[in-house]
């Protein structure tokens, strides 16, 4: 009986009880200062990235609100740009679900991303599905149109965010398939498709690197972290032909209940983030 209990402690994932303790005690936001490459020039700006874990219905794909559906406990990323491009301006926010059982789900279940400026809006969202991602494209622009297609398999580069939150070993390396992040696509009026990308996962003297590097799209991705638990964003970097971004990370608040602090003296938690007290 002992040797069935320790064989059954010894095939738990060791990392299972860090990310409980971690993640399940309110939210995580950190908010970095912004050089948004656009129009070929950069501009000043700010991203927040704020992950933070729900109960999520697997069929509906929503956030499971009575307790009564089937779902799973997912880690939420919320990820937040506000730049200006000279007189006009630039909100986009991209929300991804991912399960923190990483072995029953190899994907996320769902991604949205949502861009707004003064020209029109565009929304995309993405759920996995019987083995394959559909997704849904409407938009202001002709080109992009009101479109629904069905992509393979492949991982989104929106759902790596948190995956290298949870564990970056499960992160693809080598040379892979990757459906680019969403606001790229749409910032450069790409088709969603997957693409052939070369993934490389480095680490030195305690901090790591992700890296993204997509041929066909002359463009880079590397997202800078902490290579021990809970593994947190430093920076991020995207290089294509036009420009570089990049966020570097400038404060960061832990086990938040944002959904709680909507009054007006909350605001003072905006200053802490380095954040305008008014709404942006």
């Amino acid at each position: 009986m002992k040797t069935a209990f320790l064989s059954l402690l010894l095939a738990l994932p060791l990392h299972a009880d860090k990310i409980r303790d971690f993640w399940f005690n309110g939210a995580e936001i950190s908010s970095f200062e912004l050089s948004q490459s656009r129009y070929g020039k950069n501009h000043p700006g700010h991203a927040e990235l704020i992950f933070v874990t729900e109960p999520f219905l697997i069929g509906k794909q929503v956030k499971d609100e009575s307790g009564k559906g089937d779902s799973t406990d997912v880690l939420k990323l919320n990820a937040l740009t506000t730049f200006n491009t000279g007189l006009y301006s630039y909100r986009t926010m991209t929300s991804t679900f991912r399960p923190i059982d990483l072995k029953k789900f190899p994907h996320a279940l769902k991604s949205t991303t949502s861009i707004q400026d003064w020209c029109g809006q565009a929304f995309q969202q993405s759920n996995f599905r019987n083995n394959s991602w559909s997704v849904q494209l409407r938009s202001y622009f002709e080109n992009a149109g009101d479109k629904k297609l069905t992509l393979p398999s492949a991982h989104l580069e929106d759902e790596l965010w948190i995956t290298l939150r949870l564990d970056p070993k499960k992160l693809p390396t080598g040379e892979t398939e990757i459906i680019p992040g969403a606001i790229f696509t749409r910032f450069n009026h790409h088709a969603i498709s997957a693409v052939k990308a070369k993934a490389v996962l480095s680490e030195s003297s305690g901090s790591s690197t992700y890296t993204l590097t997509y041929p066909s799209l002359s463009r880079t991705l590397s997202i800078h972290f902490d290579t021990a638990f809970p593994h947190i964003i430093r920076k991020w970097e995207e290089k294509i032909k036009a420009g570089t971004t990049t966020a570097t990370l400038s404060k960061r608040l832990m086990n938040v209940p944002y959904w709680k602090l909507h009054n007006p003296e909350d605001a003072a938690k905006r200053k802490q983030l380095g954040l305008d007290p008014v709404a942006d």
